[in-house]
């Protein structure tokens, strides 16, 4: 059988000599392999599982649910959240009510380019929203996350050293698998008609897109909020507040 990956995390509530012992014995007699084990939060540990038979994970489950120090979380197959918990030890602040759109601060950009990272790896049709105030490293998170799966970007519009507005992109740069950069404001506000047209060809691919202040992309094209599949926040401290005035009216100013 196909050796699958699981994710476990359980709450611990008497933190005893030994217990994380028992579990992995348990593991081992079962044959299911350890790959990644972290703390999550408080008193949560989260493990990265491995095994080829789906009913070890089943009878694992059953057995630990009757020991009296933890509370099994979770036991399911790894979502990217996931992954990124057991990395770095916690999850990814989510908005309560929009649950595609993720908060970070500059002093979570190691999390922040592994979680665009994993996107990037992912195959198809992505389009990735960043909202963050300018200087923030909104631009060079998305560079590093395209290094960190083997991807190369590819700028359609930005204002990262200058104001960068593409007219037509060679083959090269036109390949699926590259990470396609659009400034919202700038190819929305900022563009002539030939730029307008390379940005509708690139957003009908099946490919990666990532469009900063989609807000405003939205507001000034014919694209919705349905476009995207995941809304990333980027801020300097968590109290800081994205304007899009201030943007919007004196962009030339950040350029």
């Amino acid at each position: 059988m196909q050796m699958k990956q699981w994710y476990m995390e359980y709450k611990i509530h008497k933190n005893r000599t030994g217990l994380l012992g028992d579990i992995a014995s348990l593991m081992g007699m079962l044959e299911i392999n350890i790959l990644t084990i972290n703390g999550v939060e408080d008193r949560t540990r989260g493990m990265l599982l491995q095994t080829n038979d789906d009913e070890k994970i089943e009878v694992m489950g059953k057995m630990l649910e009757k020991v009296d120090n933890i509370t099994i979380n979770a036991l399911r197959k790894p979502k990217l959240v996931d992954i990124l918990a057991v990395r770095h030890g916690r999850y990814p602040e989510r908005d309560s009510d929009d649950k595609k759109t993720f908060r970070f601060t500059r002093e979570e950009l190691g999390l922040l380019v592994d979680f665009l990272g994993e996107i990037f790896k992912r195959d198809g049709n992505q389009v990735i929203g960043l909202r963050g105030m300018p200087r923030v490293g909104k631009t060079e998170s998305v560079i590093a996350g395209s290094v960190c799966s083997n991807k190369r970007w590819t700028f359609v519009s930005s204002t990262l050293l200058k104001q960068t507005v593409r007219q037509q992109l060679s083959m090269d740069e036109m390949n699926p698998n590259n990470v396609f950069i659009i400034d919202g404001i700038v190819s929305s506000m900022r563009a002539n008609d030939q730029h307008r047209l390379l940005v509708q060809e690139i957003m009908a691919m099946e490919s990666t897109k990532v469009i900063e202040h989609p807000d405003i992309f939205i507001r000034e094209t014919p694209y919705n909020y349905d476009l995207f599949n995941v809304i990333i926040e980027l801020r300097h401290d968590p109290a800081e507040e994205i304007s899009y005035d201030a943007l919007t009216s004196g962009y030339g100013d950040f350029i």
